[in-house]
């Protein structure tokens, strides 16, 4: 179809996906570069030498916990509800399916 053709009945242009790059044993792919790092290299400082030490990992922890976006007061009660609700809905469709077929079964095999 042409471009004026898709516009005029509403269908968008999408664009194609590119392959997917895996993450296989290969001789030179990269779990075996990963794997292929000297004794020397792990003891040099670098940007992930402070991840080594206890401390170094407390203070890693106490920062990412700062980026996270904690839900307000209102947003986690009514997500909690919600949750609560549909796990009861659940559990009452699953004890009624339960039951109808315990009854079948007690009709077929009396």
């Amino acid at each position: 179809m042409s471009a004026d053709r898709t516009a005029a009945i509403g269908i968008h242009a999408v664009e194609p996906i590119p392959p997917a790059t895996t993450t296989t044993s290969s001789p030179d792919g990269p779990l075996a570069q990963r794997n292929d790092l000297s004794a020397s290299d792990a003891g040099q400082d670098g940007p992930g030498a402070e991840k080594e030490t206890p401390t170094g990992f407390l203070a890693v922890t106490v920062a990412e916990l700062q980026k996270v976006v904690w839900p307000s007061r209102q947003q986690l009660f009514s997500e909690s509800v919600a949750v609560i609700l549909m796990v009861s809905l659940s559990a009452a469709a699953i004890a009624a399916i339960d039951r109808f077929y315990h009854w079948g079964s007690a009709q077929i095999f009396r």
